[in-house]
């Protein structure tokens, strides 16, 4: 569900930041391959800013993460009775009496006890830690198909109808990535559509007259 989200946001940021920039660029020109070299330029430039972006992220996740297991481990070797004592602490605080608290932290201890502590005490999954080259992979391809969409609607159709096609293309599909946001979030819809749609569209608005002027001035 996470990368469901995560992949959702990453289109809609690709719609939102290539709509303004075409849009702007069709405001200042009407050269169709204007377009595209600036469109295609900034479809590269976002999904490998995302992806870059990402991967730097979620690579200092992971190494905080790596640190804070190795810790863990170091403390379960050196002081293993406070660690258990610390343990049973945790699920008596969670709302079991001492008793069971006890053996509940023994019973897991005797299993797997980095994994216990793990989840416990850190909320990490040993065995599931992130990867900063899935999470690059999947905003690049996010970005990457959400900038196609306004890319299309602002060469394909005639010149007068660039920019109204590219409007309504982007502000629909804001709709639909507005609800799928909520959906996934469980949220009200209403709300997530409204700040989508008036988040593209004054984007679109403001590039469009920035390039307008430029255009002008030029």
């Amino acid at each position: 569900m996470n990368w469901l989200r995560a992949g959702v946001l990453g289109a809609n940021d690709g719609i939102v930041s290539t709509a303004g920039l075409v849009v702007g660029v069709a405001g200042a020109t009407g050269s169709r391959d204007t377009l595209i070299a600036s469109g295609l330029a900034g479809l590269l430039a976002g999904a490998l800013s995302m992806a870059s972006g990402e991967y730097v992220s979620v690579s200092t996740q992971r190494d905080a993460e790596r640190a804070a297991l190795a810790q863990e481990k170091h403390e379960l070797a050196t002081m293993p009775e406070e660690e258990l004592a610390e343990l049973a602490g945790m699920y008596e605080a969670k709302g079991l009496n001492p008793d069971l608290a006890g053996e509940v932290a023994e019973e897991l201890t005797a299993r797997d006890a980095l994994g216990a502590h793990a989840e416990t005490e850190l909320g990490i999954d040993p065995d599931e830690l992130t990867n900063p080259w899935h999470a690059a992979l999947a905003s690049f391809v996010a970005f990457t198909v959400g900038a196609v969409l306004p890319l299309l609607a602002i060469v394909l159709p005639p010149a007068g109808l660039r920019v109204p096609v590219t409007v309504v293309c982007v502000l629909v599909a804001l709709v639909v990535t507005g609800w799928i946001s909520a959906r996934l979030g469980s949220a009200p819809p209403g709300r997530a559509i409204l700040r989508n749609v008036a988040g593209g569209a004054l984007a679109m608005g403001v590039t469009y007259l920035a390039g307008s002027l430029l255009g002008a001035v030029v």
